[in-house]
């Protein structure tokens, strides 16, 4: 008889857009990895109901989950610039907007989106929620869109004569990088277990490089986005780092949330191993 593995598989929350598929494309065929899929914001619901070990989910949830996390130093979803798939789209100039639909699929992208209104245009808004994705309605005065939609459906430009690349507009305001998606795991995660989910994560993030072209050409086509553009966006839109330039973006965000009282609390950064 075969002998059955004493190693537990590893449960991982993700996301499918394509700015992930670097991180987790081919995970799928691990033995010791299982894999639940869900839109962001959904991903620290998993987290906190022990579905999964960690997950890659929404920034701002390392500062208001209900249990104490740990941040695991893996590949991240970040950007030093534009990242081109989370967007503010506006009929008016933005300092005139009182209320803003924003795409319920995430919450880093809806604080940072108020934090950045109110430190550049001077303005504070009436955050509603809207279903990018079941939209049987008119496209409403203002609307932040993120992820994969914001190139394969987005809205009509001449709607919008403004708008906003929330990544690009926190670099013109910081300098900084942000991080949009960050690896988080409960803080009493078994040390073992975290370093080989990091382990995992970074060696396949590294097999993904390797082997980009056949991994843009496959997804591109799956999403209907020119290959050119999803080659781009993978090699220089999204950035996968995690170092002391990503860690100082992270904690400037926490604190202007903090200060404009979007947050409760500006909690320490924690990283795992550390």
């Amino acid at each position: 008889m075969e002998a059955k593995s004493l190693v537990k598989p590893l449960r991982l929350g993700v996301v499918r857009f394509l700015n992930t598929q670097p991180i987790i494309s081919g995970l799928e065929v691990c033995n010791d990895i299982s894999m639940t899929e869900a839109v962001p914001s959904s991903l620290i619901n998993l987290l906190e109901s022990g579905e999964v070990d960690a997950a890659l989910c929404s920034s701002i949830d390392y500062q208001v989950s209900s249990m104490p996390l740990v941040i695991l130093p893996a590949p991240s979803l970040g950007c030093l610039g534009a990242t081109r798939t989370v967007r503010l789209y506006s009929s008016r100039p933005f300092e005139e907007l009182e209320k803003v639909c924003c795409d319920s699929d995430s919450h880093t992208s809806v604080v940072l989106l108020q934090v950045l209104l109110r430190e550049v245009h001077g303005c504070r808004v009436t955050v509603l929620p809207f279903d990018a994705a079941g939209r049987n309605v008119e496209w409403p005065e203002a609307v932040m869109l993120i992820g994969d939609k914001v190139v394969s459906a987005s809205p009509p430009a001449e709607r919008y004569p403004y708008q906003m690349d929330l990544g690009e507009a926190w670099h013109s305001l910081t300098g900084l990088p942000f991080l949009f998606g960050i690896w988080l795991a409960g803080a009493d995660l078994d040390s073992d277990d975290a370093r080989r989910i990091v382990s995992t994560l970074d060696r396949q993030y590294r097999y993904n490089r390797m082997h980009s072209e056949t991994l843009v050409g496959r997804e591109s086509r799956a999403r209907n986005w020119p290959q050119d553009m999803a080659e781009d966006y993978l090699s220089s839109g999204i950035r996968y780092e995690l170092g002391p330039s990503q860690r100082e973006g992270l904690d400037r965000f926490y604190e202007l949330a903090a200060a404009h009282g979007l947050i409760e609390q500006h909690r320490p950064l924690r990283f795992a191993g550390e």
